[in-house]
């Protein structure tokens, strides 16, 4: 017999049991276990997408090129995403069951886990470990990386993921923008999300949200140094591809996901 799932079932580990009843007892046995994930495939699913072509793109496809750089000079970088490697899903899995949401209330958290909106939340949050102690990546900026890893020598989220885990789920040091995208892609295509990165050149970092970079001169002409907006050479985010029924559907379709550690969305 075939058993199917909802399309919005909730992502995870699943105990399959069969449960029999005669009479006034009931015989139980464990036949294994087994992982659902997101199907963009499935119509039903809230993060089916209908080319076939963006699903080999944005799921499948192991390998992937970020830009980086400057407006004037903008470079290549390959990044293997290796979603598919020994292992890969359970650590994604288990980086749902450290997040902050699950300790603070496991049963609404996991009740929550088939909506995408939801899951890219808390990956977001997870993929650094600047505000959260069980995060995959520490951001850095300035300064000497010491014995750690320079971010600019990462060319791919398997092995960042890899030493993640066998540090006990301590921050890897150390990640910056392109990483923390790369590492994102690469657990959200594990979970069944299509996920992509954008690279944006001179990129505003407007940090009170109104909109505007501001500066600020005295009656001199003299710039002050009070405003904590900047604008960057670029910055690398992400996009994930579901719907959004809480907006509407004119909202459907790429979603930005940002895990570099800025201000909380929330």
């Amino acid at each position: 017999f075939t058993i199917s799932s909802p399309a919005n079932a909730v992502i995870g580990r699943y105990n399959l049991i069969l449960q029999v009843t005669s009479g006034n007892k009931i015989f139980s046995r464990f036949l294994g276990q087994f992982v659902l994930l997101f199907n963009p495939w499935c119509p039903g699913d809230a993060v089916y997408i209908a080319n076939e072509n963006e699903r080999q793109e944005y799921v499948l496809n192991e390998n992937g090129i970020i830009f980086v750089g400057n407006a004037k000079y903008i470079e290549a970088r390959g990044w293997y995403y290796g979603q598919f490697q020994d292992d890969l899903l359970n650590i994604c899995l288990t980086m749902l069951d450290l997040s902050l949401y699950y300790r603070q209330d496991p049963a609404i958290d996991v009740a929550r886990r088939g909506d995408p909106k939801y899951v890219g939340r808390v990956i977001s949050s997870m993929i650094n470990g600047n505000d959260n102690d069980n995060g995959v990546l520490l951001g850095k900026w300035q300064g000497s990386f010491h014995s750690h890893e320079n971010p600019s020598r990462w060319d791919g989220s398997v092995v960042i993921l890899q030493k993640w885990r066998q540090d006990n789920y301590k921050p890897v040091q150390y990640g910056q923008c392109w990483v923390f995208a790369g590492v994102m892609c690469t657990v959200l295509r594990c979970l069944g999300i299509p996920t992509r990165l954008v690279s944006n050149f001179n990129s505003a970092h407007d940090v009170d949200r109104n909109l505007s970079i501001d500066k600020y001169y005295d009656s001199s002409g003299k710039s002050l140094n009070i405003s904590k907006d900047s604008t960057w050479d670029y910055h690398v985010w992400n996009e994930s591809w579901f719907i959004r029924p809480d907006l509407g559907t004119s909202y459907n379709g790429w979603q930005v996901l940002d895990a570099t550690p800025q201000e909380q969305s929330k």
